[in-house]
């Protein structure tokens, strides 16, 4: 195989795989020499690095993939965002779907631990709109189903992947952006139990959200009605 038929099937490859493509996967299904691989890949990463290329052949977690550049994902949400009706959240949901997001995979009986509360109608929103999926169940007694974000969180946030979450700081514009509300989130009737927002609530989701994700159990946690407790 020639040098540019091996990139061709490479950029191939790497287009096509779900998950990142190895080198010596790659070898091993071309009947090619690692180091021509490697070198190959590094012309194909150049290639693609250029201004006029919207997406890059990237290394991630030991293989090699196509992701869309950091520059242009404020283009991309807008465009699935035209795609695709907001999703609106209350508070409560919002919070619960930032415990999940940066601590996952979780349980119920984490999640409730974390905030406070007893997240169940939350978790079956945030189930109902696709933010969240099943991930298995826990070898712990009991066997408690475990949540992590979906595809759909994925696409709703502009995000290549759980790794590109941003801080808990900066939360706030993010679920703005995402979920299509002047305040980032849309407070009703989502979830059963859900308090109604106070006025220092309003606009902060990030705060909020930052709080529920970073409590260690057993910490003071305030539940749905406000009410302290440990």
């Amino acid at each position: 195989m020639d040098p540019k038929e091996l990139r061709a099937a490479l950029e191939a490859i790497t287009y096509v795989a779900d998950e990142p493509a190895s080198v010596d996967q790659m070898a091993r299904a071309l009947g090619a020499d690692k180091a021509e691989v490697r070198a190959a890949l590094d012309e194909l990463v150049a290639f693609y690095q250029t201004d006029e290329r919207g997406i890059e052949v990237k290394k991630v977690a030991g293989g090699y993939r196509f992701t869309t550049k950091v520059q242009h994902h404020e283009s991309l949400r807008r465009f699935i965002k035209s795609l695709q009706p907001p999703v609106r959240l209350t508070m409560p949901a919002l919070e619960t779907l930032a415990v999940i997001a940066y601590k996952q995979p979780a349980t119920l009986p984490e999640i409730n631990e974390i905030r406070g509360v007893n997240c169940g109608g939350v978790i079956q929103t945030l189930l109902d709109k696709r933010l969240i999926v099943t991930a298995g169940r826990k070898a712990v007694v009991g066997r408690p189903i475990l949540y992590r974000t979906s595809k759909e969180f994925l696409l709703r946030f502009g995000l290549n992947d759980v790794d590109d979450l941003p801080s808990l700081k900066d939360f706030e514009q993010l679920a703005k952006a995402a979920l299509g509300a002047d305040d980032g989130v849309a407070f009703g009737d989502d979830t059963a139990g859900a308090r109604e927002p106070s006025a220092a609530d309003a606009g902060q989701p990030a705060a909020a959200a930052a709080s529920a994700a970073n409590a260690e159990p057993g910490s003071e946690t305030v539940d749905e009605t406000g009410d302290a407790r440990s």
